[in-house]
């Protein structure tokens, strides 16, 4: 898939990762739509990239079907996700253990059928950031490996529900974590050596192409 002129979406894609994909997106061509809570990290990456941004909150489940009707992306990258609160098993409180799964599970669950209701045109592609942590555990950061397993397992069950919808033709695809270079480039677009260069190991994703 060329990335030239699709439209992508890419959530919490101000900073970190996120933004790392948009740079590498912009640079292939592709009109990137950002989607963050920070307004003034949103400002920088307009003036900077060039790309359309959107403040909402993830965790906001009118923001998804709004901003996907709004926007009808090609590609939608569900990357935002919250940093997990650190310490063992036995210092933690349940509002830290379950950090993760209120920002990552809660925003994959209503961006994902927000996807699947609108729906997305034939030949769209979703991608949803996991981690390696998702197969192997992270025991100093709570949730954090069951919420990435959970966006993982949810994934699947995205391919199901459109495959149900769908009688012919469902393209989809679904790997277990592996490091991202390779990864990105051969899922997200086949075509992007340089992409691939700019993400970090321990991403892994899910894709499903509605027909």
């Amino acid at each position: 898939m060329s990335l030239k002129d699709k439209n992508v979406v890419v959530t919490g894609g101000s900073r970190g990762l996120g933004l790392g994909l948009v740079e590498a997106l912009v640079a292939h061509g592709a009109k990137v739509t950002v989607v963050a809570r920070d307004s003034d990290a949103l400002k920088s990456v307009r003036a900077r990239l060039g790309v359309a941004t959107i403040s909402a909150d993830v965790t906001d489940e009118s923001a998804a079907g709004r901003i996907l009707v709004e926007v009808h992306p090609d590609i939608l990258v569900l990357n935002a996700g919250a940093k997990p609160r650190m310490g063992r098993l036995d210092q933690l409180s349940w509002a830290d253990f379950t950090a993760t799964w209120e920002t990552d599970v809660k925003a994959g669950l209503y961006w994902l059928q927000a996807a699947l209701n609108l729906p997305l045109k034939p030949g769209s592609r979703v991608l949803v950031g996991s981690s390696g942590a998702a197969q192997n555990g992270s025991p100093l950061s709570g949730g954090y490996a069951g919420a990435k397993r959970m966006l993982w397992i949810m994934a699947k069950y995205a391919n199901g529900v459109s495959e149900q919808r769908s009688s012919a033709g469902l393209a989809s695809a679904t790997r277990r974590p592996a490091p991202m270079p390779r990864r990105w480039a051969s899922s997200a677009n086949r075509s992007s050596p340089s992409l691939a260069r700019r993400c970090r190991r321990g991403y892994s994703e899910t894709t499903w192409s509605p027909s």
